[in-house]
């Protein structure tokens, strides 16, 4: 939808400027300010997020205008990550033992955080020419074999939205995306710890320090949403409580700037009055500069002195960054915080690349004279300009000077999973060069056009790759596409002078032992001082449980039971939803004062419906042999052969054991039944389908071979038909080997779709594969139905093409029927829809085609003789 909206824009702009040709003229999309290009045999894309600009909002009547220098803000902590990829390229193209004699090139775009830029980048990266035409290759040498990026995770869906159109892999150095059930699986790899880790980790550490009593602050969006629909109700089993959940919204354009101040007098004046001492903040990489905000947005002193009784806990993603314009801001609120960062060392050689880097030594690189401007608060001279206002940049500048909020020299694990990220794709270059593939010129041999269209075999690789990297960890990504990683847990010490430094407390590993998973070490701890002064306690008063039924409630942190703060933990309890939740096997009573069990729901043999169908479906059955063994009794007769009398018993044998596959959806969910089920049905359904088919072009061929001189008369004949049957079913058995290989269908549990039942179901594991069984057979069956309608009228013996029409229309209006009827249920009836629908198609297959037939062969043996087929012929 993004990508449409993009192009949609570049389409209204040109419309507008051809309604305007003397005011504007066209010229493409605005090329991105910042690039930072190195030249190479194979080419990795970067997308960056370096900076973004604050503007006024497009007015979508003319042209809109480029963007200006002066308004971008940048993020100097970001420019590490580019510094990051460049090193890492320069250490692989050194090294003798992965891709010798080749060089690795790369490509880096700014996102701007915004969308429109992100399309153009990407868009940039496939068209690999100066001006942006797409599928176009320019420089047969700059072969993109992958994109690092983005850093949040909006930015890496944009990228992924076009990245899936051209197979190429996409390594995330940050959270990966929300998916979505319009898009169920985009091809990206992610290099970072999976949330799911940090999340378990965050509630170990609350439970540790007996933290019960929590606010939460997450990003207005989806991520955030995410976030909170996670933990919620993970929190509120493991017995915390959350006092205030805060939504932080994000904005774009300078006229946002008032309201966002408003609002977020309003959220700061609520966080820091809550009694709650402990915050959990989730963001993007860019939160910790609007958090910033929080003591300055107060509007009470005493509000503004109370957020320094605050622990702070933040999640991987989060950067201590700032924004240039908060270069002399107190950073000290989050002073002894807890922060959960993706693990990290110091490849060698690193701190003296980066700390040797200047404006003037660089080639290539269009993001270094911001950065160091905007870092450092000076400008560089302009040759056209002969004033200059503000401190002159010399380029000497040392980047050991700047604050941590601004730059660091020593890796970050952002920057850590980007330095991966590059090993990763060259060790897939590399073992692809040296593989089977070696002979289809996917390595060096050619540098043409075959060679690009080779880059999607990168996936098969990278979905098992491990290597050890430069500063001594195993790399292994998994078939999920995740990093085997873990996270570091890091005590925040940040000084006077606003310079950080981080201490190692503790670390989550999912590969160590279970009681050695989460590892804290509370003595290296550096708290806050004004954490120092009262020693933490939690206090668990019987009479307080008593009260609030059995709750177990902890007082905030630093403070001592008195009559003030019993009465309003009191009144806030009483506001709050009860902390205690069923579990996922019971549900809450009316008055939501007991949890009763779920009762578990499938479609059994025991209840009418699973009995009436099961007897619909093996009294079908028994006509079925009935008529196949009619067919075989007279297997002789003139109607018989006139029909090909083998791709006949075949349909009916078909149609029988469609009509015994229903048994497999009734009855409890097993593994080998949810197996069975929906291959058994796809493959069985093909094949009747398919000798439809080939008895409807038999029809065809059939009349077309009577004209004289005909070349269709050396078509007409057994093999045709067989070989229709054969290579159509083959198609549908190869797409459910594929579908059972790669994600096959299982026994799942659903507890939470209806309150009051756990529905025993068989989880079809790719919606995906079972998509592609129903549109595959439903092709057969238009192809069928089109054939036979335009052959209906012609002079057939036994009117086998009308019987073929009519039966294709029953079978498609049933399966046109079946699909919004299938989403629309649940549980046991959606089982019921579809047992239905195969039996109604089985019916009408079987009713149009051979009723006609049996009521000649049974009731009207006279007009089965060859005297009547040549009558009826001529």
């Amino acid at each position: 939808m993004l990508v449409l909206m993009f192009l949609l824009l570049e389409l209204i702009s040109y419309n507008v400027c051809q309604a305007h040709l003397a005011k504007c003229r066209l010229q493409g999309p605005h090329r991105p300010l910042h690039t930072y290009h190195q030249p190479g045999e194979f080419l990795i894309g970067g997308i960056v997020s370096h900076g973004a600009f604050f503007s006024s909002p497009a007015t979508l009547t003319e042209e809109p205008p480029p963007a200006l220098p002066e308004e971008l803000v940048v993020v100097p902590k970001v420019y590490q990550h580019i510094v990051a990829l460049a090193f890492a390229v320069k250490e692989i193209n050194k090294d003798p033992h992965i891709l010798p004699n080749i060089t690795l090139g790369f490509q880096l775009y700014d996102s701007y955080y915004n969308a429109r830029s992100t399309y153009l980048a990407t868009l940039l990266l496939l068209s690999k020419v100066e001006k942006l035409v797409p599928n176009y290759i320019w420089d047969v040498e700059n072969n993109l074999a992958g994109v690092i990026g983005g850093l949040d995770s909006e930015i890496s869906f944009y990228v992924a939205t076009l990245l899936d159109i051209y197979k190429i892999p996409q390594l995330i150095y940050g959270s990966a995306p929300v998916m979505n059930d319009k898009i169920p699986g985009l091809p990206f790899y992610q290099m970072a710890a999976p949330e799911a880790l940090q999340y378990e980790g965050i509630l170990s550490l609350l439970l540790h320090f007996r933290w019960t009593w929590i606010g939460v602050i997450a990003m207005d969006n989806d991520n955030g949403e995410r976030f909170v629909q996670t933990i919620s109700p993970m929190f509120t089993k493991s017995g915390v409580c959350i006092a205030f959940l805060q939504r932080i919204p994000s904005f774009r354009f300078v006229s946002e700037i008032t309201g966002m101040l408003q609002q977020g007098a309003t959220i700061s004046h609520k966080i820091l009055s809550s009694k709650a001492n402990v915050i959990v903040a989730n963001g993007e990489s860019y939160s910790m500069a609007s958090f910033k905000w929080l003591p300055y947005l107060s509007e009470h002193d005493d509000m503004a002195n109370n957020v320094k009784s605050k622990v702070w806990i933040s999640t991987a993603q989060i950067e201590f960054a700032s924004f240039v314009f908060q270069r002399n801001w107190d950073s000290g609120i989050f002073n002894g915080a807890i922060a959960f960062e993706i693990h990290f060392r110091n490849p060698p050689g690193f701190h003296q690349y980066v700390v040797h880097r200047n404006p003037s030594g660089i080639d290539g690189d269009g993001f270094i004279r911001d950065f160091w401007q905007q870092a450092f608060g000076c400008v560089f001279p302009d040759i056209t300009s002969d004033k200059v206002e503000g401190n002159i940049c010399t380029g000497e500048e040392k980047l050991e000077s700047l604050p941590g909020s601004f730059f660091e020299t020593s890796m970050t694990g952002h920057s850590y999973s980007i330095h991966s990220a590059v090993y990763a794709v060259a060790h897939v270059l590399h073992t692809m060069s040296t593989s089977r593939f070696r002979h289809r010129r996917m390595a060096y041999g050619g540098r043409g056009k075959n060679q690009n269209q080779q880059f999607w075999q990168l996936h098969h690789f990278l979905r098992s790759i491990s290597f050890n990297n430069t500063a001594g960890d195993v790399v292994f990504i998994n078939q999920n596409g995740e990093a085997a990683s873990s996270l570091d847990i890091v005590n925040w010490i940040i000084f006077p002078n606003q310079s950080l430094h981080r201490v190692s407390v503790g670390r989550i590993d999912p590969q160590a032992p279970p009681d050695q998973s989460f590892i804290l070490d509370e003595d290296a701890i550096t708290w806050h001082s004004w954490f120092n002064q009262v020693k933490y306690q939690f206090f668990y008063e019987k009479d307080w449980r008593q009260h609030l039924r059995g709750q177990r409630i902890g007082v905030a942190i630093g403070t001592k039971i008195s009559s003030r703060d019993e009465k309003l933990v009191d009144n806030e309890l009483k506001n709050m939803n009860d902390c205690h939740k069923c579990p996922d096997k019971d549900y809450p009573s009316k008055n939501r004062d007991a949890c009763l069990p779920k009762d578990t729901s499938f479609l059994s043999y025991e209840e009418p419906l699973g009995i009436s169908l099961a007897c619909c479906s093996l009294s079908l059955s028994l006509i079925t042999a009935l008529v196949l063994g009619t067919f075989i009794k007279h297997h002789d007769t003139p109607i018989v052969i006139a029909n090909n009398r083998n791709l006949t018993y075949t349909l009916l044998i078909s149609l029988l054991l469609c009509f015994l596959c229903a048994l497999l959806f009734i009855g409890q969910p097993e593994k080998v039944t949810c197996l069975l089920r929906q291959t058994a049905f796809g493959i069985i359904f093909s094949t009747a389908v398919s000798c439809v088919l080939a008895k409807t072009f038999m029809v065809v061929l059939a009349f077309m071979a009577t004209k004289p001189e005909s070349r269709m008369r050396k078509w007409v004949g057994k093999g045709l038909g067989h070989s229709i049957l054969l290579s159509c079913s083959i198609v549908q058995v190869g797409i459910c080997t594929v579908w059972l290989v790669t994600s096959p269908p299982y026994p799942h549990m659903d507890m939470q779709s209806v309150t009051e039942e756990i529905i025993l179901e068989c989880n079809e594991g790719s919606v995906t594969m079972f998509y592609c069984v129903l549109i595959y057979m439903s092709c057969l069956a238009t192809v069928s139905f089109v054939v036979a309608f335009f052959a209906r009228k012609l002079p057939d013996s036994f009117n086998e093409a009308k019987f073929i029409t009519f039966s294709m229309l029953v079978f498609c209006s049933v399966w046109l029927s079946f699909i919004p009827s299938y989403l629309s249920t649940k549980g046991k009836y959606m089982v019921a829809v579809e047992i239905f629908s195969i039996l109604a198609s089985g019916v009408g297959l079987l009713g149009c085609i051979f009723a006609p037939k049996c009521y000649i062969i049974i009731l009207r043996p006279e007009l089965n003789n060859r005297e009547q087929l040549i009558r009826k012929k001529n």
